[in-house]
């Protein structure tokens, strides 16, 4: 991909004591958050967490009730969505049917009047490895191509910052995952700042350099992608980013080194350093993958934690691994991912078995119950169709 005159630089985003409030409802409390130049960060939680109502304030489509706003280090809290160097990807493009590709991209910049929109445009369409559709119809284009169309279509601005709200949402799985992989590569060579907005957590973890989770109205966790998957803080972001193993007991021990937790009649060891409380009441977390199943009882060896016997219960083939549920009295039901190195099933539901783990491999949360996340009603595709085309406008209008 060529990046020509758009390889340029992104711009910090600072978010200050943002609170959002909605009639009869908070949407955020209290929200501070910086988002570093050039970088790829992703907004990632469930419907009603508030990240897109986040967006919106960064497009200057909402409001704060109180905070403020800063796009490379200028406070544009209070500006119109056509005066921030911001632009968006909407979920449903917004693209306008009986314009051309073409078109499309340039429409923005004939709009503010800048010199030579179609060549400009041309340009992005490159960047996007669409120039030789140039004059056709949205109509003519698959799910796919529209997606880029509207990437150009935000791009050719040169905005400092570019806004994703939930772009791949209305591609199929396959179309969504190269897209992913496309969206990371444009980002990283035309140097702007991404702030991709979405619920779907290998969506967020493939592209981003950078994860916050949201829960009601406030990041529960923030950090690189794989820290947040190995290392979660809370039962929320252990459960909704990935599948996660817990158990709750009281600490019988703590050296130096470790933090010793009573789980179903058995002491199982975590890392102090993994463990976000030392004393107590701790839930204590495996990641499904990382189990080991064994049918005899294993010997007892130092490193490794062993819960069981259990009974299986239930066993579940998915192509790359097979996912057994494991009933051991005193610890609920444990999932295990088994890769499929072998030709079916290790074991049949009713057998008796064991699970085990690498010590290193547990991590200890600061909360002890899992909490449901509060879920708002999702917006049918035609409405959201409507409130993009209308945000677009917004974005695009001149004085």
């Amino acid at each position: 991909m060529a990046t020509g005159s758009f390889a340029t630089s992104g711009a910090d985003l600072e978010l200050v004591g943002i609170q959002k409030r909605f009639p009869g409802f908070t949407a955020i409390e209290h929200l501070d958050l910086v988002i570093p130049a050039g970088s790829f960060f992703a907004l990632l939680g469930p419907s009603g967490c508030g990240k897109t109502t986040t967006l919106r304030l960064v497009a200057g489509l909402e409001d704060p009730t109180r905070g403020s706003i800063l796009i490379g280090g200028e406070d544009v809290t209070h500006r119109k969505p056509f005066q921030r160097p911001v632009n968006t990807v909407f979920q449903s493009y917004a693209l306008f049917p009986h314009m051309t590709v073409l078109e499309n991209v340039a429409f923005g910049l004939r709009r503010r009047k800048m010199a030579k929109p179609l060549e400009l445009a041309q340009e992005a369409l490159e960047l996007v490895e669409l120039e030789h559709l140039a004059s056709r119809k949205p109509t003519q284009l698959s799910g796919g191509q529209q997606q880029r169309v509207a990437l150009a279509r935000a791009v050719v601005n040169r905005p400092a910052l570019l806004l994703l709200d939930e772009p791949l949402g209305a591609l199929d799985l396959k179309l969504r995952r190269q897209m992913q992989l496309e969206l990371k590569s444009i980002q990283e060579e035309v140097g702007l700042t991404f702030l991709h907005v979405t619920h779907d957590q290998e969506e967020a973890m493939t592209m981003a350099d950078t994860v916050a989770v949201m829960n009601k109205g406030r990041i529960e966790q923030l950090g690189a992608p794989e820290d947040l998957y190995e290392l979660p803080h809370t039962a929320f972001v252990a459960n909704f980013l990935g599948q996660s193993n817990l158990f709750t007991g009281p600490v019988l021990e703590a050296t130096s080194h470790a933090i010793a937790v009573e789980v179903a009649g058995t002491r199982v060891l975590v890392p102090k350093a993994r463990a976000r409380k030392h004393s107590g009441e701790v839930t204590v977390g495996i990641r499904p993958e990382k189990l080991r199943l064994l049918t005899e009882a294993p010997p007892t060896t130092a490193g490794v934690n062993t819960l069981g016997p259990g009974t299986v219960t239930d066993v579940s083939f998915s192509g790359v691994s097979t996912q057994y549920q494991v009933d051991v009295p005193g610890a609920d039901s444990v999932t295990v991912f088994a890769q499929n190195l072998d030709f079916g099933p290790v074991v049949t539901p009713g057998t008796e078995v064991w699970v085990s783990w690498k010590v290193d491999h547990g991590f200890g949360l600061e909360d002890s119950a899992s909490e449901e996340a509060k879920f708002a009603p999702e917006l049918d595709t035609a409405t959201i169709a409507v409130q993009a085309k209308r945000d677009l406008a917004a974005e695009l209008e001149v004085s």
